[in-house]
């Protein structure tokens, strides 16, 4: 079974980083950091399905819980990946409860939803080897989805009602371009729509996961109730030590 879908339940916060940088040795120096989980990022990186599945295999021997963001919101971007024994996901952009109805629906096998069933074929069956995936796997997968925007958030409540959804993730740069905020993710206008999302969430018994650079606001998330809190970028991180390292010798 997923053993992170069950410690997201615990409320402890987790704390885990993007991978944007493509490529499986670069994502498994991360793994052995003691980051709770990883994200293979579909939808700011330039990640194609082949390109994830190496990155899950190389960090399939760690111990952080591998997640994948798909590109976008649409559902059959989670068919392939589910068969390649992707377990967790992250999902960008959801704003009604019909979007995340759909996206729940993708994840389960018949009759509790609508996933096609290639069982000879999927890694995640070992290539048929292992026939009881077919009776656990609707239980195993974890989906968080995004809260964007203001819709997102005024349509809350409907979203963590789904059968399916464990948990939302608050995006600071979108909403607060959708706030009329652009560049400001830690406006304070931003920062306490948030901190009630994680609130609202928390109080439903669902995870709530941020994305932040900024220490006081790391913790500000994470005192609130956040417990799936992204803290950096491999990208970012690299960037830095690249800028501090050069301005070291040659500023």
């Amino acid at each position: 079974m997923n053993p992170f879908k069950d410690r997201l339940k615990t409320g402890e916060p987790l704390y885990g980083i993007f991978l944007g940088l493509a490529h499986p040795l670069a994502s498994e120096v991360s793994a052995p950091a003691g980051f709770d989980w990883l994200l293979i990022d579909g939808e700011h990186a330039p990640n194609d399905l082949a390109s994830i599945v190496a990155q899950a295999n190389a960090l399939a021997r760690h111990d952080p819980a591998v997640f994948v963001r798909i590109r976008d919101r649409d559902p059959a971007h989670l068919k392939q990946l589910l068969d390649v024994g992707i377990r967790n996901f992250l999902v960008p952009v959801v704003d009604t409860r019909e979007q995340a109805e759909a996206l729940a629906l993708a994840t389960r096998y018949p009759p509790e939803g609508n996933r096609g069933v290639g069982m000879l074929g999927a890694r995640a069956t070992n290539f048929g080897r292992n026939p009881g995936y077919l009776k656990d796997a609707n239980k195993d997968i974890c989906l968080l989805v995004q809260i964007e925007t203001r819709l997102g958030l005024s349509n809350m409540e409907a979203i963590m009602e789904v059968e399916g959804i464990d948990g939302v993730f608050f995006g600071p740069a979108d909403l607060s371009a959708d706030f009329g905020l652009m560049g400001q993710p830690g406006h304070p206008e931003v920062e306490a729509a948030i901190l009630d999302g994680i609130r609202r969430a928390r109080g439903a018994g669902k995870a709530a996961g941020v994305m932040t650079l900024d220490d006081r606001l790391i913790a500000a998330y994470r005192d609130a109730g956040a417990n799936y809190l992204s803290i950096g970028l491999d990208t970012n991180l690299l960037a830095k030590a690249a800028d501090a390292l050069a301005a070291k010798w040659k500023g």
